[in-house]
């Protein structure tokens, strides 16, 4: 396949200058498979149920992956390889902060949104609910520990439309919420096609019109055989499972009150406790000292239930003060959201045909008047400071160039999709932003593997993360997801790696040329004698970020030699008893060094 005029291969500059690190997850679907109200009649047995399509007249299967997926099983267990990996990226290249893009949960529950923290705080996990099936002797069922990210990583949290809606498509109603913590499965009516687009469905309707049961996992049964799932006249007496209070649905306040319940930093991971009063998760951070970049953090959800993006005027006014006021500041600014913005349709065009772009945004909503997509585009060229939308939503790998009017390379951005951890291909993404000799600035968009176990488990089988790499690959071959949407995404594999070099304006030039690492504390521990003179040069550095090092009891630094750079350094210090100054400066990728820091110690 040839590049796409717009992408070119690429080379990194050897004298760049690493500014920011960062990773974000997105769409782990944290579930609770056992959960009496969920969607998996729609999709269990694939092609089938079937409606004739208004619109068409033709007969149509309502199935869809997330009603059901055997990729279900093992959510918790994903998670937990990714952050086993992350923290193993984290060793070699330290990450500056991580971000996570909404749909952590599956279904709005409690005890799916606690797994998701305590998967990452890095507590024992028991990924059963209702009657414990299986929690023995079935490998997705039994407790497990989780790694827990490492609590040097800040991490943030933006909400999506799984986090706050009915299986991310409808508002709970109050026979949703009461099925969720009840004994009775869900019987509802089947999925019905609204005109003109016969593209939503009329969910009003379906979820008070009883009709068909919608089925629980069996979490006694290796696969996770479905059982309880058809039209109601076929189970008599109606069908029970064992209540459990900790699958409530939440709301949002109360989802994002939760996130003030964790032992990983920093605490509310980016909410407020006035944010959970006010229901409004919008807000924006700083995630590294000495670097001009803010971090703005966008729902986008559409609170009329949908699984749209949408914005209305609160938050629209909300995010243009954002904006302004980081270009002001002579900030460069991403936004980090749920549903991408004017992002690449999901089917390849016909040949010779441009790309089209994915109809995911609402602008006349129920619970009031949304901005449209187009306006809030216009919006964002408008603030040259921008770089990046990157969200998640869609589960893939595709980027969006998002080139201003007369191709003005400083008012133009990309949206940076970040694929889903529960399907194919289960990844996250790497992000590193550098400053190039020529003051612009790089993006490296990177997709990563969550590290899972290829060798047979001690009993024969294959490890969790594994499986679910199984049953992910699988779903998308009986569901016929597309891998490659939109282009320059590889075609079998959907993985999409990419540098992306953003154009400044002058006056941003020559601020983020002037920005170099800055050693802002230096501390020597260890006590040195006759017969031991190694310490531990312990530093912590903001700004644009070292690669090097170098130390000496000399401020001339004579005889000493740059060093691959540590956060905590061990140093041999001269023989001889009394004070003895070790002086030490860094240097980024670029040769700009810091200022040099020094420390004493007494020997005896």
């Amino acid at each position: 396949m040839q590049n796409p005029p717009n992408i070119v291969p690429s080379e990194r500059d050897p004298n760049a200058a690493t500014l920011l690190t960062f990773f974000t997850i997105s769409d782990v679907h944290v579930a609770d498979k056992e959960s009496p109200a969920r969607a998996m009649f729609y999709s269990y047995q694939y092609p089938n149920p079937t409606i004739v399509n208004p619109g068409t007249g033709q007969l149509e299967s309502v199935g869809g992956i997330q009603g059901y997926s055997g990729i279900t099983l093992y959510t918790p267990h994903v998670l937990d390889a990714a952050v086993q990996t992350i923290n193993a990226l984290h060793k070699i290249t330290p990450f500056d902060f991580g971000m996570a893009l909404g749909d952590a949960c599956d279904n709005t529950q409690l005890n799916e949104l606690r797994w998701y923290i305590d998967v990452l705080d890095g507590k024992m996990i028991y990924p059963s609910s209702g009657a414990h099936l299986g929690a023995k002797n079935i490998d997705y069922q039994k407790p497990f520990q989780a790694a827990g990210l490492d609590k040097s990583i800040r991490w943030y949290q933006a909400i999506g439309n799984h986090d706050q809606f009915w299986m991310g498509c409808a508002l709970p109603t109050d026979h949703i919420r009461q099925t969720l913590v009840g004994s009775s499965v869900l019987n509802i009516g089947m999925i019905t096609l609204l005109p003109p687009l016969y593209v939503f469905p009329d969910w009003e309707t379906i979820l008070n019109t009883p009709g068909y049961y919608m089925g629980v996992v069996d979490g006694s049964k290796p696969y996770g055989d479905v059982k309880y799932a058809g039209p109601y006249q076929s189970h008599d007496p109606a069908p029970k499972v064992a209540a459990d209070p900790s699958r409530r649905s939440l709301t949002i306040n109360q989802w994002m009150g939760q996130f003030f319940n964790t032992t990983s930093q920093p605490v509310g991971h980016g909410f407020t406790q006035k944010m959970v009063i006010d229901g409004f998760a919008c807000y924006h951070f700083y995630p590294k000292a000495g670097i001009p970049l803010k971090v703005i953090v966008l729902d986008d959800t559409d609170k009329a239930g949908t699984a749209n993006g949408a914005l209305d005027q609160t938050r629209y006014q909300w995010l243009i003060q954002e904006l302004q006021d980081g270009q002001d500041a002579d900030e460069l600014m991403i936004i980090c959201a749920h549903v991408p913005l004017h992002a690449y349709g999901q089917q390849q065009p016909a040949e010779g045909q441009p790309y089209q772009y994915f109809p995911g945004w609402t602008t006349d909503s129920s619970v009031g008047e949304n901005v449209a997509e187009a306006d809030l585009l216009a919006t964002l060229h408008e603030y040259p400071n921008f770089v990046a939308w990157i969200a998640g939503h869609m589960h893939r790998n595709t980027i969006t160039p998002q080139l201003a009017i007369g191709g003005d390379l400083e008012k133009s951005f990309w949206t940076i999709e970040t694929p889903s951890l529960r399907d194919s291909p289960q990844q996250f993404r790497h992000f590193e932003i550098v400053r190039n000799s020529d003051n612009t600035i790089s993006i490296f968009v990177l997709d990563v593997d969550p590290a899972d176990n290829p060798e047979p488990l001690p009993n024969g089988s294959a490890s969790p993360a594994m499986t679910s790499r199984h049953y992910a690959i699988g779903a998308g071959q009986i569901f016929k997801n597309p891998v490659q949407q939109g282009p320059g995404t590889g075609a079998t594999t959907g993985v999409y790696n990419a540098q992306l070099v953003k154009q400044l304006t002058p006056s941003m030039q020559s601020i983020v040329a002037a920005v170099k690492p800055i050693v802002n504390s230096f501390k020597i521990t260890g006590a040195i004698s006759a017969t031991k003179r190694t310490v531990t040069l312990n530093n912590t550095v903001v700004g644009s970020t070292p690669t090097q090092y170098m130390a000496s009891e000399s401020s001339s630094f004579s005889g000493a030699a740059w060093l691959p750079y540590l956060s905590a350094p061990t140093f041999t210090v001269s023989s001889g008893s009394g004070r003895k100054t070790i002086f030490f400066k860094v240097e980024d990728g670029s040769g700009t060094q810091s200022s040099v820091v020094s420390a004493s110690i007494i020997g005896r």
